[in-house]
């Protein structure tokens, strides 16, 4: 397994934790993004600069994705689309996509969409909390264990 992450907008608590764990598991780690990172020295872990664009770094993520594989973002979409191809999605607060249950977020993330689209004010998403990033410890734990 192999894991993706959708870096431009994951936050960096989150990627210290999957540092940790790909050197720990010696899994392979790529973050993806439009601008260049700092990443720490390790044969585990690779940066992959995309161009500027909508939709560029998950674009690359799709392309390159393998059945088995997991892909961290926040994104549903992209999401969506990496489950389409046989890999798993985790987002930054250890919420795991699956096949049961992207599309129905997929739906909800479309009409709070809509709704702001329309002047309706919905408000953001809540700050990163220590419970979220516990959470995604150890969700990517069990995942890693699995793999």
């Amino acid at each position: 397994m192999d894991i993706w992450v959708d870096a431009d907008a994951c936050p960096a608590v989150i990627k210290d934790i999957l540092f940790r764990a790909a050197m720990r598991t010696e899994t392979r780690l790529t973050l993806v993004a439009n601008q260049a990172l700092r990443v720490p020295k390790s044969p585990c872990i690779h940066t992959l600069q995309v161009g500027a664009g909508f939709d560029v770094a998950d674009d690359a993520i799709v392309e390159r994705v393998q059945p088995g594989d997991l892909v961290i973002t926040a994104d549903i979409p992209l999401a969506d689309a990496v489950i389409s191809k046989g890999a798993r999605a985790l987002n930054p607060r250890g919420e795991l996509y699956t096949e049961d249950n992207i599309k129905a977020t997929l739906n909800m993330r479309d009409f709070m969409d809509t709704l702001r689209s329309s002047g309706i004010q919905t408000g953001g998403a809540a700050a990163l909390s220590q419970r979220d990033r516990q959470q995604f410890a150890n969700q990517l734990d069990r995942l890693l264990a699995h793999s």
